[in-house]
Parts: C-alpha cells; structure tokens; sequence
C-alpha cells in the first residue's frame, strides 16, 4: 500500500507539469499569434510639456491596451510613433513630416493646437496621409483647408455659438463684447458669434483683443477701456492661463460685481480641471460658462478611476489632475483609428507608392481607403455617440453652468433642436435653473449701465434759422455759455428726469451748413460723435437704418399748405348753393312723379282733375302744387292721394326747413375758398412749390415729380409767407407741427388753409440714439410716461403764440346739401306713390273686366283697350264724391239742346226734378230733340 504522503507528492508533481506543458503551448501559441500581427505605423505628433498633450498621450496608450485586449484576435496592431512638437508650428510640420518620410506613418495623431494642424493638414493631403486631431477646434481649418485628409475628433469652437447666442436672447441684452485671444484660436470664433449675435437682435459694439504674452498693466488697461463703456455683458474665448489672469484683474478693478455679466467659451470650460483646483475660482463667482456635454456611464466612471491611477503613477508632481474631455476625444479616436486599420487590411498589407515620389516623401496607396472607413465609422465611445460628419464630429450637446461657491452649478443644456432647456428630458421648460450672478445678486442683470467715470452722455443739437418754437440754441457772449430751450428740448429734460435711474448728459450745439440737412446729424450719430441728438427730428424709413429711435414724442404728419380766396356773399344765384344740382333735380323729378300720381289717382272722382287733354300736364302741376301748399282746403277725395300728399308734405317740410337753414350760413358765414384743390391742378399749371431747407419734405416733393426749378426753399414763417406774399410759391408742404404755427400766427389768420390731400403719414418727432444703444427702451418707456400725463400738450401750447384765429380748414363749412342726406325719405315717397298707383290700376281693371270678357269677336283687343281707356276719363259716379251731391248714373248726360227753327232757348230739366213724361213740358215747341250730356253736379 503507498503511502498517502507519497501519493499527495506524485499528485503535486503531476499538477506542476501539466501547468508547466500548458504555458508552454500557451507561449508557442501567443508567439504564433505575435508572428500573424501585421503591424501597423501610426505617428502621435504633441505637445508633451503641455496639460493637453500629457493628457492625450496617456489616453491614446490606454485606449491601445484596451482595444487589443478585447480585440485580441485582430491581424492588425498600431504601433505608436510619438514625436514632440515642442509647442512650435515648425516643429510640429517637422515631426510630421519625418513621420511621412522615414517611418511611412499610415496615418497621424495630432497635433494640439489649431495653428499646427493647417501645417500638417497639407502635408497629409499631399502624402494621403489622414491627420486625426482631437484638440484643434479653430474654425477655419476646414473651410479653408478643404481637405479630406483632415478629421476633427472634436467639436468645431463654431458649434457653440448658438448656445451663446440663446442665452444672450434669453435674458434680453442687447449687446455683448467679446474679449478673446489675439491668435487664430481666439479668431476663428468671432464672425461666427457675431453672426449669431445678429439674429437674435444682439450686436457686438466692441472687440477686446488681448495678446497671449500681454502683461497685468495691459490687461488691466483693456479691462478699464470696457468699463467706461455701457455694454455689461463679456463673452471670453481664450486659454485657460489668460483667461484666469484676465479674471483676477476684473476682480480687482471691480468688474466682477452687481450688473456685471461674463461667459466663458468652451476655450476655458473643456479644461476646466486646469482652474477648478487653483486660486482662481473665487475671482469667477457668478460666472456662466458652456461646455460639451458628456454623458455619464459606468464605463466612463471605471476609465476615470483606472485613467487617474495611471497617470498619477507616470506624473507624481500632479497628484490632483482630472480627465478633461480632451482625453475622451484622444481615447475615442484611438478606437476609430484602429478599426479603420483592421477594416482596410485586415487581409492585406499597408504599402507606399514607391515610384510617386514627392518633394517631401512618400504617398500612401491605403490613403484613400483609410478615410473612407474613418468616415463611416460609428460607435459608442467614452464622451458619447462618436462618428465624423463632413470630417468633424457631429453637432454637440452644450451644457450650461454657473460658477459658484468651490465648484459649478448646472443650470441648463442647448441642443440644435430644442434650444435651451433645463433639463434634457423635457423639452418644454425654456427657462434655466437659478443663477447666482457677480457681486452675489440673484437679479438678472439688465445688460448695460452709464459709466459713473465722470462722463456725460453727449447730446447734440441742431442750430436752425427758424422755428425757435421747438429748437433753439442761443449763445451770451458776456457769460460765454449756451442756452437750449424749445418744446423739443423741455419733452427731453422731462424725460431723463422720470428715467429709472440717472443719466448725466449735456448739450452740445450743431450748427446746420447752408446745404446740409437732418441726414447730416443722423451721420453724426452713426459715427459715434454724438450719443444721441434731440431736436425736431422726423422718424423716417431711411433715417432708421442708421440709427434707433425712441417712440415718437410728438405726431406729425405731411399736409400742403395753400392761400384762401373770399366769395362774395352778393351772388344773384346764392339762393341755389344751399341744395346740390342732384338734389335740385331730384326734388323736381319728384315733385312731376306725385303730381302724375295724384292726377292719375283723382281723375275719376275729383273736378279739379279733369278738363282738355292739352291742359292735363298744367293741372297735374298745379293740382300738385295745390295740395302741397292748401292742404288743408279738402281737394284731395281719394284716400290714397291723401296718404301720398301726406308724405309728401313731409318730404317738403324737412327739404325746406334744410334749405332755410343752410341758406342762412351761406348768407351769415364768410366763406373761404382755396386757390389750389390738389397737387396735380399745381403739376398742370407749373406753379412752384415751397418745402422746409434741411427737411425729408424735398424728397417727397421730388417724389410728386416737381420740377427742381420749381422747388422754393423756406427756412422760417416770415420767409414763408414773403414767397406767399410775392407769389413766388402757389402752395407749401411740409409738417403739420411747423404748418400749425404759420396757420394760427395773428399775421396769416385766414388767410391760408390745409388741403385734406395728399398726406404722407410719418412716426413723428423722436430722439436719435445709436444703433443699439441701450437707452432706447427705457427713453421711450419714459416717453410714454410723459405724453400720457399730458406734458407734452402743455410743454406744445407752451410754445405757442396764442390767437384767437379759428381753424382755417373748418371755415368753409356751409356745403350744399346732397341727395346723400335724403334718399331715405325720397326712397319711401317713391315706394308709397308707386304702390298707390298700383293699387288704383288694379281696381280699375276689375271694375273694367266686362270689357274683356265682351264675346263680340268683332271688337279687337285694341278696341277694347281704347274703350278701357276712354272709360278712364269718366266720371266714376258711383264714388262718395258724386253720390253725396245726389247725382245719379242715368241722369249724367241730360241736356236739352234746341231744333233749329225751334224755340230760341232751351228748355232746361232740372235734376231735382227727373223728367218722366216729355209731354209735360208746355211751352215747348211742336218738335222737340232731347239730349243728354254730362251735366255739372251744381246745375239747377
């Protein structure tokens, strides 16, 4: 029996040599594996004394570990070729193109800054070489290289001006100055944000240009320049080495406290480690800063934790470093670089065309295939989806955050398609967490404060000939000052007093050349002479593109100006104006209608009616006439006629009652009638024209196509009225405040009117500011302020010189009456007639309706129709008129009418006494002829 101690050593040795067989097939196979890796050259071009560089390089050797470890059975492996560019341009186009040359690099990583990386861009364009660059952000490297051999494993420092821009409208300042470093990185940004800055109503009045190498003293003597400016808000593009020397200086003069606004580009905020553990965090409370946003996963926690240990391990004299975006983007393209390698040959070999030889080197042949595969390439990495679009990454997500206390503070993101938001998961929030802004405030920031240096804001002044009412500026040569006085000046000094905080300003007199005009002083202000210029300044289309102005302070509009002619009240035909010709003929028109209608309608029953055919016109009228003016006499039998007199009685009542009174003003007022009714009767008889000297009136005139010879300038109411007087001008146009004064001057009483066309409308009178100045909102809030309380009105009557002359454009005020003012009552008087006179004939065809229906055939429709008519002429006896006189239908054609050779006078019946028996009439003679005719109703 063996031993247990001796089978526990056979068992331990048999253990030893099975593991010891194993590593040895486990080496032969790995030394298999090692002799089947194609490797492959890749260059590292950095700058290995710089944070960016030190910290690239450690994520490019981790991202190489980790990738072939779990892709170990890959065929290709990179093999790093690291050179120092030394911080130079040259260097760094040196390194490289040894690189290229000598070793015959596939591809390069690097370099770190933007300055470098167009040296080498062109190199790798002519050798197809692709330049991978996780750290270069310069704008113009792709728009002006243009080459494809190029790719940004970065975000373009572009990206993120709509960011700035959405923060800059989301608190609605209206100006920001730029302070950023004087190289192509601090460059590249600007047209950019400026662009940015303009489509959200912002503009850039200042840039701060600040020198890499630039000393405190100047520093500080730049950041005293922008505090004696307006503008509070400063975006600040620059290393994180400036930027925080440029902050300790702002804090120092005071440009860190309340009203203060600062945000910083992703320039500081993408190396932020850099500042978060220095001095220099307490100089930049309330700061906001926007910076790429890197999702958070638990590989990215695990690299940090490993990342830190590594790079600790190789760096002991910087113990509290921190991975910075920077290092994901060397990480990310590490992994993309190798898959592009394993994706093109994986089944091949990486060669150099050796018969293409270029000044400098050797042009790859696996160029071309490289870059497509790069750019194709999408994965998952360490700072989120990676993948290049146009050679870059895609658009990023922006996060934004408030410096305060020891650290930051997330207030908001920004992406390309929802803007800002406060949270990513929302997209309905448009507002940003809290904010705590410099000098401890929690109040946002309006944007722009009046230097309190000691500086006044400089108001210019026109100096005019005329119109002293609303501007003038007078000079005593015994005390050596200027005096500004007018209503255009008292509305602004009442302005700035209610304006919610001080404005200190002065006046400053300009005088007006002969030839210039208002434009001259809209110049003045464009060019920064002048802060603002107050006077009676028109708010014009024109005028606006070069300056802001405030809400009109006082209406305006363009009117045209003409002398007055008196009629004379003696006129023979005066007793016609007081009626227009419509209305005339209207009236007669009606007048002959109802004298048709109550003729037709009291033809059968009334006396007054009939008579000769040739007389029916002349009854018709007077019969009208009659009952209009003697209605009470009672001759009008039919109820219908009476309704229709009735309402023409009315119709008559009103028309005369407003033909007195009108007549009256005619006699009583004086009336005023212009010499010229419109612009075009001036054009048709060449008449000149007058027009303010200085004023946008001579562009409207030239507009109505004047001739410039017929254009007269007039610079004050006196010589106005002189080119009146001597008739050098038949009309003038200009405003209606400067038109209102020459109208109600005791000297032009009267005697000239305003035509009601043409007007050209315009804003009216405003102040003028420079293009975006600040002051514009609240000068024109204050503006509303004293025009609301009637100031204004006050501050106008004020100035002018008070007359008891009325209002010329109301004096001819008698105009005639129209049918406009009476065709309700002459439309019911029309309605009323026409349906009597249907009602009439619609009676007298019933009564009528045997003659029709008569069944002799040999009476045509004709004959029946004249029979109809001749019956129309008869006397309807059977009406309350002929039955009340006793009357009756066969005694209306009695008369007795003698034989000749008969008795010599007739012998009359009377109608009281009917005629049975003609024998009992004595004395008649032997033959007797008996006629009836129609006998009158008062016959005995």
């Amino acid at each position: 029996m063996i031993p247990t101690n001796l089978l526990y050593c056979i068992s331990w040795l048999f253990f030893v040599l099975f593991c010891t067989l194993f590593s040895v097939e486990a080496a032969v196979a790995q030394n298999t594996m090692a002799s089947a890796t194609i490797p492959v050259n890749v260059g590292v071009v950095l700058d290995l004394d710089t944070w960016v560089g030190k910290l690239g390089l450690s994520c490019i050797n981790m991202a190489m570990f980790d990738f072939y470890f779990n892709h170990s059975n890959y065929r290709t492996k990179l093999v790093l070729n690291i050179k120092d560019s030394d911080g130079d341009i040259v260097g760094a186009a040196a390194a490289a193109l040894d690189l290229i040359k000598n070793v015959k690099v596939q591809a390069i990583i690097g370099p770190t800054n933007s300055m470098q990386a167009n040296f080498m861009t062109a190199l790798g364009n002519k050798s197809q070489v692709p330049i991978i660059s996780f750290s270069a952000t310069s704008p113009f490297l792709i728009s002006s290289m243009r080459s494809s051999y190029f790719f940004r494993a970065t975000h373009n420092d572009s990206s993120q001006v709509k960011a700035i821009s959405a923060i800059v409208q989301t608190f609605g300042w209206r100006e920001a100055v730029p302070i950023y470093i004087d190289n192509e990185f601090g460059e590249g940004i600007i047209p950019y944000l400026s662009n940015a800055l303009e489509e959200v109503n912002a503009r850039i009045p200042y840039r701060s240009v600040i020198s890499p190498g630039a000393t405190d003293e100047e520093i500080e003597r730049e950041l005293f320049k922008l505090m004696s400016m307006q503008s509070r808000v400063f975006i600040v593009h620059m290393t994180p080495d400036l930027g925080s020397r440029v902050f300790n200086k702002a804090t120092e003069i005071g440009m860190m406290s309340e009203g203060y606004v600062w945000i910083i580009t992703d320039g500081m905020t993408n190396l932020w480690s850099l500042i978060h553990h220095s001095d220099h965090m307490d100089s930049m409370q309330g700061v906001l800063g926007v910076r790429n946003y890197v999702p958070k996963s638990k590989e990215l926690e695990n690299f940090k934790v490993r990342w830190k240990r590594k790079f600790v391990q190789d760096n002991l004299s910087m113990m509290n470093a921190e991975l910075d975006i920077f290092g994901l983007w060397a990480y990310d393209a590490t992994f993309a670089l190798a898959m592009a390698v394993e994706e093109v040959l994986g089944t091949a070999k990486f060669n150099f065309d050796t018969s293409n030889l270029e000044s400098f080197g050797w042009v790859s042949q696996n160029g071309p295939k490289l870059i497509q595969a790069l750019s194709s390439m999408r994965f998952k990495g360490l700072s989120g989806e990676f993948g290049f679009v146009n050679g870059q990454l895609e658009s990023p997500i922006f996060q934004i955050f408030n410096v305060n206390g020891n650290g930051e503070k997330g207030i908001g993101f920004w992406t390309s398609k929802d803007g800002l938001v406060k949270r990513l998961d929302s997209t309905c929030n448009a507002n940003l967490g809290t904010i705590k802004w410099p000098g401890d405030s929690y109040s946002i920031p309006k944007g722009w404060e009046i230097p309190m240096n000691g500086r006044k804001l400089k108001i210019g002044v026109p100096m005019i000939e005329g119109f002293h009412e609303f501007v003038k500026v007078t000079w005593d040569q015994k005390t050596n000052s200027t005096t500004f006085t007018g209503s255009c000046i008292d509305i602004f000094n009442d302005v700035m007093k209610i304006m919610p905080y001080p404005v200190p300003y002065k006046f400053y007199p300009i005088q007006m050349e002969k030839n210039e005009s208002y434009n001259d002083l809209i110049d003045q202000v464009f060019f920064g002479k002048y802060d603002a210029v107050v006077g009676d300044i028109t708010i014009v289309a024109n005028r606006s593109l070069y300056v802001d102005f405030t809400l009109p302070f006082m209406e305006s509009t363009v009117v045209m100006v003409v002398p007055i002619r008196k009629n004379a009240k003696n006129n023979a035909w005066v007793f016609l104006k007081p009626l227009s010709r419509d209305l005339w003929i209207m009236s007669f028109c009606f007048f002959y209608f109802l004298a048709f209608v109550i003729w037709v309608l009291e033809l059968r029953i009334n006396e007054d009616s009939r008579g000769p055919p040739i007389h029916y016109v002349g009854i018709g009228f007077w019969l009208s006439l009659w009952t209009m003016i003697f209605a009470d006499r009672g001759n009008v039998l039919s109820n219908p006629a009476r309704i229709v007199v009735g309402l023409w009685c009315i119709v008559m009542l009103i028309l005369t009652q407003s033909y007195t009174a009108n007549l009256t003003s005619l006699l009583t007022v004086q009336q005023l009638q212009p010499t010229v009714t419109d612009v075009n009767e001036l054009l048709r008889n060449g008449e000149n024209v007058g027009y303010q000297v200085g004023s946008f009136t001579e562009e409207i005139v030239q507009r109505l196509t004047f001739d410039r010879s017929k254009m007269k300038k007039f610079s004050s109411l006196e010589v106005l009225d002189e080119l009146f007087t001597n008739g050098s001008i038949a009309a003038a146009i200009d405003e209606i405040p400067y038109m209102n004064l020459f109208l109600t001057s005791k000297s032009h009483c009267n005697q000239y009117t305003t035509l009601t066309e043409p007007t050209f409308r315009t804003d009216g009178f405003g102040f003028a500011f420079p293009r975006g100045s600040p002051l514009v909102a609240d000068v024109s809030r204050a503006i509303l302020n004293v025009t609301e309380s009637y100031r204004t009105g006050d501050i106008e009557n004020a100035w002018k010189k008070q007359t008891n002359c009325p209002d010329s454009s109301t004096l001819d005020s008698s105009n005639s009456l129209g049918v406009e003012s009476f065709w309700g009552l002459f439309l019911i008087t029309f309605v009323t007639g026409l349906l009597a006179l249907v009602y009439f004939a619609a009676k007298f065809l019933y009564e009528q309706r045997d003659v029709f229906h008569e069944c002799d055939p040999g009476i045509s429709i004709w004959k029946r129709i004249l029979q109809v008519l001749r019956n129309l002429d008869q006397r309807d006896l059977t009406s309350h008129a002929f039955r009340q006189h006793g009357l009756r239908e066969e005694d209306s054609n009695i008369e007795i009418i003698p034989i000749r050779g008969a008795v010599e006078a007739p012998v009359e019946i009377p109608v009281e006494a009917p005629v049975e028996n003609l024998d009992d009439i004595s004395g008649a003679a032997t033959s007797v002829e008996v006629e009836f005719h129609h006998a009158s109703t008062n016959s005995s």
